[in-house]
């Protein structure tokens, strides 16, 4: 029966996306975004309003993305929230340069594989206390606002926390990811309290309120974040973890510090990629472009069975390198230089074979971890790419008394094996999936965007890339094209691929050419089949600066929208 449904379904292609666009390609849901004194794109309509909001309050950039985060931290609690971290790269139109900034944290230092080990566990596990690592968003939100930030601090929460109090509408898939959480977490102390207060999640349309969260925005808007660190969070915090059997101090929050690092980049045909170094998986979007250089895509063409297959088997190669080298540069060597160099790449492409496929590596992939990705721009010229994430499905199902936020379970990312690099280590920050990126050309900047959605990250950067320098989309045509992804490569936590993996497709791919891939030994995985990963291509964000205008773009895959004044 199953060979019969296959065989139908290769006798009729994939539905195109039936927009009946005047101008632009087929599958564009709508036209770019255009203004010339700011922009923001963000994943939820409130937060884009924000920080649109706040750009007229005479904010800058920077100013927006935090108060818009805030926004998120509320109405969007399935994908960010102040129990997580946040990477940032910054374009100063001041310095006329890129900042970048990891505002990821640590494991607790009391925490060690020995101690693991004699608890009989062997895998870190998803929930619970033992992934949970020190939230850097708030640090981050700081240490942004203390270099660049021009608003008071505490006007940047002004529309959360009113939000918070009076209630704002939940949006759809919000709605959807909630009740999804709630069969996780619906036992978890506190959740139901926060979440659940009628018995079940709130419905699309459905009004919410976060009284607690309200509270703890104003306490860290007043404190300037020292709350969140030093005082009564921190204290809720700590004693939340330990008392279901973590390994929490004070101290491994009062001593908590982001980092501000030199972005890397790649130049990819005339185009300059930024990327952040490890213990972020940035770096392996410039990996694959750097192989896929090597190649003539824009005669390929968009979709071809040949870009798809040259692009998985370089994703194979990046992804290899990520599972072996990629972690906390602080405690381990990580040849980065190295890895995305031209030489290293040539290299690496000579392993690539036109018509046979990759099959070396038997993965459990990387789960999807649930983030917000959003940028904005200023009148003055400056850019922010950030990126912020509580991890898998809201986080660890730790949720502190009186805060109404859950905490990260990035720890999960470890691996227990003390010789590899991305090994767990008190005090040491964990292998970490989200990625902002930005562009620029001759110097100057050009795009800030980002894909959400776990491993598929580097995968969605590199792909809209190539649509925008191959295939000639425009900026919101590049995020709303039909995307692959591979799945199965080798993991930083220990899993080895050994069967090549899978691919899987969004609707808008010609069965033809996927018919092809299959000949040369690739397997594809489609929406009948259980590891079919619904919704895991990602959410996209984006703003271009040509001349004097601004162009905005945004996910059609989720609830926001870019705006410009």
């Amino acid at each position: 029966m199953r060979l019969i449904l296959l065989a139908l379904l290769f006798l009729f292609p994939y539905k195109s996306y039936g927009y009946d666009r005047i101008t632009g390609m087929d599958f564009a849901s709508r036209s770019e975004v255009f203004s010339k004194n700011g922009m923001a794109a963000t994943s939820h309509p409130l937060a884009t309003q924000t920080a649109i909001s706040v750009l007229k309050r005479g904010g800058n950039a920077i100013d927006a993305a935090i108060a818009a985060n805030a926004v998120l931290g509320l109405v969007e609690p399935t994908g960010c929230g102040i129990g997580g971290d946040l990477f940032a790269i910054v374009w100063s139109e001041e310095d006329k340069k890129l900042f970048g900034l990891n505002s990821s944290g640590p494991a607790p230092k009391n925490i060690s594989i020995k101690k693991l080990k004699s608890l009989g566990i062997n895998k870190i596990p998803a929930y619970g206390p033992l992934p949970v690592t020190v939230p850097g968003a708030v640090a981050g939100w700081t240490a942004l606002h203390r270099k660049f930030g021009q608003l008071n601090f505490d006007v940047l929460f002004e529309d959360a926390i009113n939000y918070a109090e009076e209630g704002f509408p939940v949006t759809e898939l919000v709605a959807y990811y909630l009740n999804r959480s709630s069969e996780v977490f619906k036992d978890y102390k506190n959740f139901s309290n926060v979440w659940m207060k009628n018995g079940n999640t709130p419905l699309k349309g459905e009004v919410f309120k976060n009284p607690l969260l309200a509270k703890n925005y104003k306490d860290i808007a007043k404190t300037y974040g020292s709350d969140f660190y030093n005082g009564n969070i921190a204290n809720e915090i700590v004693n939340s973890i330990n008392e279901s059997g973590g390994f929490f101090t004070l101290s491994d929050l009062s001593d908590y510090k982001p980092e501000w690092i030199e972005p890397v980049s790649s130049n990819y045909r005339g185009y300059d990629i930024w990327e952040l170094p490890p213990n972020g998986q940035g770096i392996a979007a410039l990996q694959i472009l750097n192989i896929l250089e090597n190649y003539n895509l824009s005669e390929l063409g968009f979709g071809s069975s040949e870009f798809i297959h040259l692009f998985t088997e370089a994703k194979k190669l990046a992804y290899e390198d990520r599972a072996k080298y990629y972690a906390d540069k602080s405690f381990a060597d990580v040849p980065v230089s190295r890895l995305i160099s031209k030489e290293y790449a040539s290299e690496r492409n000579l392993l690539i074979e036109k018509d046979k496929t990759l099959q070396s590596i038997d993965p459990v992939e990387i789960e999807n971890g649930d983030t917000i990705y959003l940028t904005v721009a200023d009148k003055d010229g400056n850019m922010i790419s950030l990126i912020q994430s509580n991890y898998r499905g809201m986080g660890s199902g730790v949720v502190p008394n009186n805060s109404g936020f859950m905490l990260q379970d990035r720890g999960e990312m470890f691996n227990l094996d003390k010789s590899h690099r991305n090994s767990l280590v008190g005090g040491k920050r964990p292998f970490h999936t989200i990625i902002p990126a930005f562009m620029t050309k001759n110097g100057k900047p050009l795009m800030s965007f980002g894909v959400m959605g776990g491993a598929m990250q580097p995968q969605g950067h590199a792909q809209i890339v190539i649509n925008i320098i191959d295939f000639n989309m425009n900026l919101q045509e590049a995020g709303d094209a039909p995307r692959f992804r591979h799945v199965g490569s080798s993991q930083p936590t220990g899993e080895t691929m050994t069967d090549g993996g899978y691919l899987i497709f969004e609707d808008g791919f010609n069965r033809d050419e996927l018919q092809k891939l299959t000949k040369i030994g690739h397997k594809i995985k489609y929406k009948n089949d259980k590891e079919y990963m619904k919704g895991s291509f990602g959410g996209y964000q984006a703003i271009m600066k040509k001349d004097e205008v601004l162009i905005g773009a945004s996910e059609s895959r989720k609830d926001g929208h870019a705006s410009g004044y």
